[in-house]
C-alpha cells in the first residue's frame, strides 16, 4: 500500500492552477472562438469541465467539452490488461479545423498523450492540438511536452502522483505517494 509522502495541492491550489490554465488557453488562442476541450478518461474529463467553466466565466462563452477513451490507441495495451475495459468516447462536435486542447491529470511517459493525439486524428483533422496537464512529473519516454501545466513536480520512479477529485475519491487534492 502506497504511503502519502506529501500533499502537493489542496483544493484552493488546484482551483488556482486550473484558473491560470484557462487564462493561458484564452491568451495563446487569441480568445476561444475555435477552441474545444477534450478530457481523457477518467480524471481528465472533470478537469476539462472545470477549465471550460473557468473559461466560460472569463469570456462569457460556453466551450464544448468532449470525453476521450484512449485505451485502444495505447501502444502498451497488452501490458495493461488481457481484456481492456472500454468506455465510450463522447466527442459531440467535429474536431476538423478546431484548436483542440487535450486535458489530462498527470503527464509522465507521454504515452497517454500520444494515444490521445492519435485518437483525435482518427476523428478528423484539427487546426492544432494542445495539451493541458494538471501535474507534469517528468520521466518522458516520448518527445511530448504540455502547452499548459498546473504544476511541475520532479519525481522518482518509486513515486506516484495521485490526483483526487470528488467524483472518484470524495476529496480534491494532489498527493505524492511513495511505493517503498
Amino acid at each position: 500500500m502506497p504511503n502519502v509522502k506529501a500533499v502537493l495541492m489542496d483544493e484552493a491550489a488546484m482551483s488556482r492552477a486550473l484558473t491560470r490554465i484557462a487564462h493561458e488557453i484564452i491568451e495563446r488562442n487569441d480568445g476561444v472562438d475555435n477552441v474545444v476541450l477534450i478530457g481523457i478518461r477518467r480524471r481528465g474529463i472533470p478537469l476539462a469541465r472545470m477549465i471550460a467553466s473557468n473559461i466560460g466565466r472569463i469570456e462569457n462563452k460556453e466551450i464544448p467539452v468532449g470525453e476521450l477513451d484512449i485505451m485502444l490507441y495505447r501502444d502498451d495495451l497488452t501490458k495493461i490488461a488481457d481484456m481492456p475495459q472500454l468506455s465510450n468516447t463522447n466527442v459531440p462536435f467535429d474536431v476538423t479545423g478546431k484548436r483542440v486542447v487535450i486535458v489530462d491529470d498527470v503527464l509522465y511517459t507521454g504515452r497517454t498523450a500520444r494515444a490521445a493525439i492519435d485518437a483525435v486524428f482518427s476523428m478528423g483533422r484539427p487546426a492544432m492540438i494542445q495539451l493541458a496537464i494538471l501535474v507534469d512529473r517528468g520521466h518522458r519516454e516520448l518527445p511530448i511536452r504540455a502547452d499548459y501545466v498546473g504544476k511541475n513536480v520532479p519525481t522518482s520512479h518509486n513515486e506516484v502522483i495521485a490526483v483526487q477529485l470528488p467524483e472518484f475519491d470524495g476529496e480534491t487534492a494532489v498527493k505524492i505517494l511513495s511505493l517503498d
